[in-house]
């Protein structure tokens, strides 16, 4: 019996670097309205679809010692591009290059205070932070690092 091929989770598909789909300029946000009910969100709702560089400049914008629920980004981010939501789905998959573009920039040697923080953002039990392909450990040593409780902060 033939092993499968596994593919190396350093860098994404398509050839492209992390650093690269943060900043690909070729898609910009969409704000769709929902045809039928969608995850959290209800058949006629608005709903944004970001982009990476959303996501990494909203997460650059959260002050160190502060964490913030991926739940307040999404309700953030449909306020500020008039949406009533924000795609869950995108919105974790963005997240996700974000992170990894992050940790590869600092493997190539800049300063954390020059990449998007996002231990601010994603969990240390989170689903997110265990597919990270350099391990959870980073989020746990930045959160602790910064002061940041287990639980972020949550904004009505």
């Amino acid at each position: 019996m033939k092993k499968a091929k596994t593919t190396s989770r350093l860098k994404p598909a398509k050839g492209k670097s992390w650093t690269d789909k943060v900043n690909d300029d070729s898609k910009s946000e969409q704000v769709k309205r929902l045809e039928k009910d969608f995850a959290d969100m209800p058949a006629n709702s608005m709903m944004l679809i970001a982009t990476p560089k959303i996501i990494d400049g909203y997460i650059r914008s959260v002050p160190k010692g502060k964490a913030i629920s991926l739940q307040t980004m999404r309700k953030d981010l449909a306020l500020a591009y008039r949406a009533e939501y924000t795609c869950p789905v995108t919105t974790g998959i963005f997240l996700r290059i974000v992170a990894e573009a992050a940790h590869e920039q600092l493997t190539a040697g800049k300063v954390l205070k020059s990449v998007a923080p996002f231990w601010r953002v994603v969990e240390e039990k989170s689903p997110l932070n265990k597919k990270l392909s350099f391990g959870p450990d980073l989020v746990i040593q930045q959160r602790k690092k910064e002061g940041i409780s287990k639980e972020p902060v949550k904004k009505e």
